[in-house]
C-alpha cells in the first residue's frame, strides 16, 4: 500500500475495505446505553433483537467489570415482519415489574429502524393505555448503526435526554459539564476539581458509580449513582455549558438533524452558552480547561492543581530522552484520538497514523487547529484494523495507543501497546484509568514512558537494571 500522501480519506479506505474487515468502531445503541447508565435509576431498553443487547452487555461487562443489565424487546422473525409493538409493551411491563425504574431509556436498532418502527408513537400509546398506573419516565433515541458509530449513539442519546428533561428558566450560577466518553475515574476527577473550585456543576452522563461501584452484600438491580432528573432539568437554566470534544461540532456527522451534541442543543434551544474544548489531555489542553473553570469560579486555580502541573512539567523534562522522536499509531473515538495525538506532539512523539472507524472527515482540520501538523501524520477516517495493519507494515511505528482490539497487530509487529479508550477486554481496571487534567496526563505519560523503557529493556542483548 502506497501511503506517501499525508491524508487518506474515508472514501479511499472504503474502496479497499468493507465493514467485514474488523471495523475500528462499535454500534450506536452501545453508545446510547452508556448515556442511559449515566442517569440515576435508569434501565436501558434496546428495541430490536436479543443479540444486540447481548453484544452490548458483553462489551460493557468485560470493560467495566460490573454487572450491566440491558433489556431487550427481543425481536423475532414475526416482529421483523409485522412490527414490534407487542414486544415493546411486553418489554416495558417486564422492566417495570422486575426493576421498578425511575427512568427507561429506549434505543432503537438497525432492525427496528429498517422496518420503520415509530418508537415515539409506541411510547405515547403505552403511556395513554396505562395513564392511571404508576409509570417511569420515558425517553427514546433512534440509533441505527448504519448511520454512525457508538459515538453517534452516545451524543444522540445525550441530546435526547436534555431535550426530554431540561427546563428553561432564569439563568443560575451552576454550569453544565458534558465530558463525553471518558472513564469513571475521569468523571470522579471532574467532581473533585469542581468541588475544589467551589463550582456547582451538573455532570452528564455520570456513570462514575453505576459502572464502577463499591462492593455490596446484596445485588443491586439498579446500581446507585448517576445524574439525577432534577439535575437534568436544571441544565436548561445553567450559566453555561462546557463540552469536551469538538469533532461533532466541527461538521461531524450527525444521525438526525444539524444539532450534534447536548451542549449545542441547549445553546440553540435554551440559550445556554456552550464552550467547546478539546478533551483536556496534555498541559496545553488542561491549561485551557483550568482557566475557564477559574473564570467561572472567580477564583484562582487551587495550589494542589498548580503543583500537579509543575510535577508534570518536571516529568516531561526527565523523560524527554525516552520519548522524543518515537513513532506512534493512535486509534479509537475521534475526539479521543485527536486529544491523544495533540498530547503526543506535546511530548515529542510523532503520531504517524491517526485512525478512527468514524467517517466525519474532519479529524485533520480539527488537529490543525490544535497543533502544527507533521507531513508524517496520516489521518485515516472510516478505518478498520485490517487497513491499519497494512499501513503499519510500511510506517514501522514504535508504539500503538488505543483499545485492546489492536493487540493482535501489536503482537504481530512486536511493539508495545498502551491500552486506553473503549473497549479494554484483556486488562483489569479500565474503569479506573485516569486520562484528563494534569493528574490524568501524568498517569498516561508515565505509562507511555515505562512501556517504551520496558520494550527496550526486554529486547536488549545486555541485561540492565538502571536507566
Amino acid at each position: 500500500m502506497n501511503i506517501k500522501n499525508a491524508m487518506i480519506t474515508s472514501t479511499t479506505i472504503n474502496k479497499a475495505t468493507s465493514s467485514t474487515r474488523n471495523a475500528c468502531k462499535l454500534c450506536a445503541p452501545l453508545g446510547a446505553s452508556l448515556v442511559f447508565k449515566g442517569i440515576e435509576g435508569c434501565v436501558p431498553l434496546i428495541h430490536g433483537s436479543q443479540g444486540c443487547s447481548t453484544y452490548i452487555r458483553r462489551y460493557m461487562i468485560s470493560h467495566y467489570k460490573e454487572p450491566v443489565d440491558i433489556a431487550s424487546t427481543n425481536f423475532s422473525e414475526e416482529a421483523a415482519v409485522f412490527g414490534g409493538g407487542q414486544n415493546f409493551i411486553t418489554g416495558i411491563n417486564n422492566i417495570i415489574q422486575q426493576y421498578r425504574p425511575a427512568v427507561i431509556g429506549i434505543a432503537s436498532t438497525c432492525l427496528s429502524e429498517t422496518i420503520g418502527e415509530d418508537v415515539d408513537a409506541l411510547v405515547r400509546d403505552y403511556s395513554e393505555q396505562t395513564k392511571n398506573q404508576h409509570q417511569p419516565l420515558f425517553f427514546n433515541v433512534a440509533t441505527p448503526s448504519y448511520c454512525g458509530t457508538h459515538m453517534n449513539g452516545f451524543h444522540q442519546a445525550a441530546i435526547a435526554a436534555v431535550a426530554r428533561f431540561a427546563i428553561q428558566g432564569k439563568k443560575g450560577e451552576h454550569i453544565n459539564l458534558f465530558p463525553g466518553f471518558v472513564s469513571p475515574a475521569d468523571i470522579r476527577y471532574l467532581k473533585e476539581l469542581c468541588s475544589d473550585l467551589g463550582i456547582k456543576a451538573t455532570i452528564f452522563p455520570d456513570y462514575s458509580e453505576t459502572l464502577d461501584n463499591v462492593h455490596t452484600h446484596e445485588y443491586q438491580l439498579i446500581p446507585t449513582g448517576g445524574t439525577t432528573i432534577p439535575e437534568l432539568e436544571k441544565t436548561g437554566s445553567a450559566n453555561a455549558s462546557i463540552e469536551f470534544g469538538t469533532v461533532f461540532n466541527r461538521g461531524g456527522k450527525s444521525m438526525h438533524g444539524s444539532i450534534n451534541s447536548a451542549g449545542e442543543w441547549l445553546q440553540e434551544k435554551m440559550l445556554v452558552t456552550n464552550h467547546q474544548l478539546n478533551m483536556p489531555i496534555g498541559i496545553d489542553a488542561s491549561d485551557k480547561f483550568m482557566n475557564i473553570l477559574s473564570e467561572f469560579s472567580k477564583s484562582p486555580v487551587p495550589e494542589k492543581h498548580i503543583k500537579e502541573r509543575g510535577r508534570l512539567i518536571d516529568a516531561y523534562v526527565d523523560a524527554h530522552k525516552y520519548v522524543f522522536g518515537k513513532r506512534a499509531v493512535v486509534y479509537g473515538e475521534e475526539d479521543f484520538v485527536i486529544a491523544i495525538s495533540a498530547f503526543l506532539k506535546e511530548i515529542g512523539i510523532i503520531p504517524v497514523l491517526v485512525a478512527s472507524g468514524a467517517s466525519s472527515g474532519v479529524m485533520k482540520s480539527a488537529m490543525n487547529e490544535i497543533t502544527e501538523q507533521s507531513d508524517e501524520t496520516i489521518f485515516a477516517d472510516g478505518s478498520d484494523f485490517a487497513t491499519m495493519r497494512e499501513m503499519m507494515q510500511e510506517l514501522k511505528p514504535d508504539i500503538m495507543i488505543g483499545n485492546s482490539k489492536g493487540y493482535y497487530i501489536a503482537r504481530e509487529m512486536k511493539i508495545p501497546i498502551i491500552r486506553i479508550g473503549f473497549p479494554i477486554h484483556d486488562r483489569f481496571g479500565a474503569s479506573r484509568m485516569h486520562h484528563i487534567g494534569y493528574r490524568g496526563t501524568q498517569e498516561l505519560f508515565d505509562r507511555i514512558v515505562n512501556a517504551l523503557i520496558e520494550y527496550k529493556q526486554e529486547n536488549s542483548p545486555v541485561g540492565y537494571k538502571y536507566i
